[in-house]
């Protein structure tokens, strides 16, 4: 496997990093669907996040929001759509730290639906890695509820490795890896970034929603296959054990405004 070289004006890194994005938050007033009582959790809301992991051999970047940039107003009020909200352009963001969605080797989404795809159509330039199941359901005849085609269709015309039904070593080297993880939806991922100072984590996707879930084993009612989620998360939960990584729930909305956000990054 071999990466795309670095644009002449993007910061050249020794060892990993890892850029949190803020790509908003989902608003929710009933947990119900997640398996809760309202009076079980504190904070429904939802946050959702976009990371940039870059690498000596290049760059990846893990799902990418659920408002367009495209579809920010003109004024500089927050991005919204349907119950998002999202108050700073990704592009926006990435520009903050030296990068465009122009120059980024690879993009990969931990599955296809709405609040993890929207500024896909941006990556058009990036080698796409993609489950084929996940591939089909975008382009199949029921696309994800609630995206609409514009938003990823230009991925058409990208150069895509479809990932095989198991780990996949995006650099080559053990230090990032999309692990499989399905249930949620039929290709479901996680990403393992094993970091020189911060350690290793796990970016989970939505194997979980709220640490809740982690905590009291509950699967949401709307899994894919609920079954399927249960053993992924047995496996992704022996995983961190074996290798002392942290894991990271994207949408825990109290554990994610802990995050130091770009410019900052982990190491």
């Amino acid at each position: 496997m071999t990466s795309a070289a670095f644009a002449a004006d993007q910061p050249v890194v020794k060892s990993l990093r890892l850029y949190v994005f803020d790509c908003g938050k989902l608003h929710y007033d009933d947990p119900s669907r997640f398996n809760f009582k309202k009076e079980e959790v504190k904070n429904y809301e939802l946050s959702v996040g976009c990371y940039l992991i870059v690498h000596p051999k290049g760059t990846l970047m893990w799902d990418v929001g659920v408002v367009p940039d495209k579809d920010f107003p003109a004024d500089g009020r927050p991005g919204t759509k349907f119950y998002a909200t999202v108050v700073k352009p990704l592009n926006a963001q990435m520009k903050q730290v030296g990068y465009s969605p122009d120059s980024i080797t690879f993009l990969a989404m931990s599955h296809s639906h709405w609040d993890h795809l929207a500024n896909a159509y941006q990556f058009v330039k990036s080698t796409w890695l993609v489950r084929p199941v996940e591939h089909d359901i975008l382009f199949g005849a029921n696309p994800p509820e609630r995206s609409t085609p514009d938003e990823y269709d230009a991925l058409k015309n990208s150069k895509t490795v479809p990932l095989p039904n198991g780990d996949y070593d995006v650099f080559g080297d053990g230090s990032v890896i999309i692990k499989p993880a399905y249930g949620h939806t039929p290709g479901h991922s996680v990403l393992f970034v094993k970091l020189r100072k911060t350690g290793p984590i796990v970016l989970s996707g939505d194997l979980y929603h709220y640490p809740q879930e982690r905590e009291r084993k509950l699967i949401p009612l709307t899994e894919f296959d609920k079954a399927q989620s249960a053993a992924s998360r047995a496996d992704i939960e022996a995983f961190l054990k074996q290798t002392g990584a942290q894991l990271w729930i994207q949408h825990d909305f109290t554990g994610n405004a802990k995050l130091k956000k770009s410019p900052a990054y982990y190491e």
